[in-house]
């Protein structure tokens, strides 16, 4: 795309991720809209939010399918809002969801794609955030994420080249922000970045202050700018302002504007947008606003919208003659981004992130951070498994997509990660449209999985996958005589690095009858280490406030969790291989907490559920962990799997927090782990599925595992968290496990790091009936040497027939380690004598790029703006620290 040349383009940057794809420099911003230096700018941004999923699923959202839930077609609002945009060159639209978008290009003749990519050369046209959905931001890990904005990115550079790429990441729904989603949207090379949802009290402060646009440094890690990101929070949410929605689905006024007419309202409508652009200007910082016109699914008849915006933009212009200082434009983030970095102005940094959200004083929108947690650990698996079709497609080359197990491929779980799918505020059929499609995905993967390891093994016997083994169920094992045991570790041994494949290892099994009464003992947990307790969930029934717990927000009716029960039932298990304490607290929790030999690593397995609500009040169940740290109310959370933030109760770093909620103000995503130290001990929690938690005690850290709710929430999913089926009809049972590991804190990430990567990316197990063929070979590595401890493969997946993509990163922060905290080299060079490379045998495959972890992702030079700061001093916790970066630390 090299000699494509575009009004309305934009440079991105590689973050120093893969090749440099140089492009003309001189076509950026053109297709913007002139501005006046000496009036107020305000720019209007017709968008819609189409969710991939939510009340409908995605195909009856894209089709306009089940409108008596909600009013929603995706498809004509693309049909629309082509045909509106070709009849004014002014106009402009932002499309999000390239999931959609996909769709409905695919179905297009050539005369129409023609015709948008000519809306798209012209700037008029412009795709904003570009991943297949709009990601969660609480729930999600960094590695499913970046799969998901390669796999829409891809597609708009293919289809639209350079003119198709977004220069603003646009996250106008997630209820909350982390700080690794801006720092991978920075090293993806996006220019800003734009939302709209903030807590209550942040946002005022912002207000007062105007520093609702600022300069988000999002790694402690990255030198600075590498992971900066400006950042912007837009006024209405993501909705227009009061009484200008045009919308079929809006009731305001359209503009009447024929004088004749007794109810000609052009004076009205103009007085009144100008006193709403001028209270805006009040609490930003710059001659320009944005106002975002448009919302949930609409434009489906977008001429509605065009013509009262056209008319908008003309009449209050008009006023300019009369003496007005406010000038109106069609826009997009992008162009208006353009002007406040035209501005020249320094900004306020910021250096944590945007949870928890909340909209009032007794609404913490932190219980969708546990909510469905069958759908979360279901979502993490199918990641995993997805890695593993990635690696042996590779490494099984052509024969893995077609070989003797017939035609393989990858079902994308792209859609799994939109904001209201694995965060689990979607409706009950909507949930398990996701649960199917990616058990869909899984069943077409595992051909291509048969097939690599037909190749590497030399044997083409038939594999089973026992999907059912959490609850140890596996009919192939349970019915033959000898079963081999294919065990695929797809990204490497904890104690080698090494990416492996183990192909067989014969099962020996010997089942011994442990129900023993003289195990059965009763377990005191009246000075618990580890012991489960409940809230009850408030029903909004109180005098403080009206709000219940609900699938997005965590209520308590109490801040004093009750424990489940004082005392167990217990068994203790000792083997050669492990040892195991079974606790049984009633008839719908039990634990097992399990030691394996030469482990120092303690497993606490869960099984809860079904809840019970025979009482009339919902359930919020939680493990509580009790320790002797002296942890002085501070806790660690990582950040979307990768970077840990330090939280400390009741407090937030940028602004004074009025706490009205102890528990729920108090709860933070835990997407792999959590921790809490003092200057000895270090305990650390690694979860195998995002959950909400916190530290409310000293020494102390909670974890929830279930919620069931009996009331809606009223944030528009219009359904209770009450999860049951023709399985579990009295309620959902969920299993989970926690790996709890006690180190010193200097050398605790040393543990902590890989022991996250093995819960996320865990061993593949296939099985095959009888005797092994006597040529299979049994063993297979993918690396002729180790990584480095520091380093990992983060992805390894065919691009095209010809080229592969490799990620590789540093995993560890620039702090956290004494030995692994340093920057790493890796040589992938081969040796043109020998034909080798030195560490790693490519030689069947061209790489496309080598790189941090969102390459691929975007293919272009470094960030075309930068930004002034006001300081590089950052209040953390009531102490200052500046900034002073001694080295580059590679991530």
């Amino acid at each position: 795309m090299g000699g494509q040349s575009c009004l309305g383009g934009g440079l991105r940057s590689l973050s120093a991720f893969l090749f440099l794809l140089i492009t003309d420099r001189s076509h950026i911003w053109t297709s913007c809209h002139a501005t006046k230096p000496d009036m107020l700018n305000v720019h209007l941004v017709p968008h819609t939010h189409d969710d991939v999923g939510w009340l409908k699923t995605v195909d009856q959202y894209y089709y306009g399918d089940r409108n008596d839930i909600q009013h929603a077609g995706v498809q004509y609002i693309l049909d629309s809002v082509v045909d509106q945009l070709l009849k004014n060159p002014d106009r402009r639209f932002i499309y999000v969801e390239t999931a959609f978008f996909y769709r409905w290009w695919k179905r297009q003749d050539s005369s129409m794609k023609q015709t948008v990519q000519q809306l798209v050369n012209e700037g008029r046209l412009e795709f904003v955030n570009g991943g297949w959905c709009m990601s969660d931001e609480a729930t999600t890990h960094y590695s499913a994420v970046i799969d998901q904005m390669t796999m829409g990115l891809r597609f708009l550079n293919d289809t639209f080249g350079v003119c198709g790429r977004p220069r603003v990441a646009w996250h106008i729904d997630p209820f909350g922000h982390a700080r690794e989603h801006a720092s991978m949207f920075a090293q993806m090379g996006y220019d800003g970045f734009f939302f709209g949802r903030l807590d209550y009290q942040d946002r005022y402060q912002r207000m007062m202050q105007k520093e609702q646009e600022l300069l988000w440094r999002a790694s402690d890690s990255l030198t600075p700018p590498m992971a900066d990101l400006f950042t912007g929070i837009l006024p209405n949410g993501y909705n227009p302002p009061d009484g200008f929605c045009w919308d079929q689905s809006c009731s305001d006024p359209p503009i009447r504007d024929d004088p004749d007419l007794e109810d000609y309202n052009v004076d009205d409508v103009v007085k009144r947008f100008l006193n709403i652009a001028s209270a805006q200007s009040m609490v930003y910082k710059t001659n320009h606003i944005i106002m975002t016109m448009g919302s949930d699914f609409q434009y489906e008849n977008a001429n509605l919208w065009y013509k009262n915006l056209d008319k908008l933009i003309h009449y209050v212009n008009a006023q300019q003659d009369l003496g007005s200082r406010v000038n109106v434009l069609y826009s997009t983030p992008s162009c208006y981004l353009q002007e406040l970095h035209r501005a020249n102005l320094t900004w306020a940094l910021k250096t944590d992130d945007f949870f928890p959200y909340a909209d009032d004083a007794h609404d913490f929108w932190t219980g969708y951070f546990s909510s469905r947690p069958a759908l979360k650990r279901y979502e993490r698996l199918s990641n995993s498994n997805l890695q593993t079709c990635n690696q042996l497609e590779v490494l099984g080359g052509p024969t893995s997509t077609n070989g003797p197990f017939g035609k393989g491929d990858k079902k994308a779980m792209a859609v799994a990660q939109h904001h209201d799918a694995v965060s689990g505020t979607e409706k009950q059929h909507v949930a398990n449209d996701y649960a199917r499609r990616l058990a869909t995905g899984w069943q077409h993967c595992q051909v291509l999985v048969s097939n690599g390891l037909a190749v590497l093994s030399g044997s083409t016997a038939q594999r089973f996958y026992c999907d059912y083994l959490n609850i140890s169920v596996c009919p192939l094992t349970e019915s033959s005589k000898k079963v081999t045991q294919t065990h695929t570790f797809y990204l490497y041994f904890p104690w080698d690095n090494v990416y492996k494949v183990c192909l067989y290892t014969t099962i020996t099994a010997t089942i011994t009858d442990y129900n023993n009464s003289n195990n059965n003992i009763l377990f005191s947990c009246l000075n618990p280490v580890c012991c489960v307790f409940r809230y009850n969930a408030s029903d909004g029934n109180n005098s403080e406030s009206i709000q219940p717990s609900g699938a997005y927000i965590f209520r308590p009716n109490s801040s004093t969790p009750f424990l489940i029960s004082s005392t167990a039932k217990t068994e203790f298990i000792q083997t050669s291989v492990v040892q195991e304490v079974r606790q049984w607290f009633s008839p719908w929790v039990s634990q097992v907490v399990r030691l394996y030999a030469h482990s120092r690593t303690l497993e606490l397995e869960w099984t809860v559920g079904p809840l019970p609500i025979h009482d009339d009040l919902g359930k919020e169940v939680i493990t509580r962990i009790d320790t002797s740290i002296e942890s002085s109310e501070i806790f660690y959370t990582d950040s979307n799997g990768r970077e840990v933030l330090q939280r400390k109760k009741d407090f937030r770093p940028t602004w004074h927090l009025k706490q009205s909620e102890p528990i729920a103000g108090n709860y933070y995503p835990i997407n792999s782990r959590a921790y809490i130290k003092d200057d000895v001990d270090q305990l650390t929690v690694v979860t195998d599925r995002s959950q909400g938690g916190s530290s409310i005690h000293n020494g102390s850290l909670e974890i929830m595992l279930h919620r069931r709710l009996l009331y809606d929430d009223v944030r528009g999913v219009a359904e209770p968290l009450n999860e049951t089926s023709a399985i579990f009809p009295e309620g959902l049972v969920v299993r989970g496990r926690l790996l709890l590991s006690l180190d010193r804190p200097a050398s605790a990430a040393d543990k902590h790091r890989p022991l996250a990567q093995e819960m996320v990316l865990q061993p593949l197990l296939t099985f095959t009936d009888g005797d092994l063929h006597p040529d299979a070979k049994l063993e297979f590595s993918g690396l002729q040497a180790a990584l480095p401890p520091a380093v990992h493969l983060l992805t390894l997946t065919q691009w095209d027939a010809q080229s592969v993509l490799l990620r590789l990163e540093h995993q560890f922060q620039s702090w956290e380690s004494d030995v692994n905290s340093k920057p790493v080299t890796v040589n992938l060079q081969t040796d043109k004598q020998t034909n080798k490379q030195t560490d790693k045998p490519w030689q069947k495959h061209n790489l496309l790029g080598v790189g941090g972890p969102t390459g691929g992702a975007t293919d272009q030079p470094w960030r075309s703006v930068r930004w002034q700061v006001e300081s590089d001093t950052v209040y953390i916790n009531s102490v200052t620290h500046t900034h002073t970066h001694t080295h580059t630390h590679t991530h």
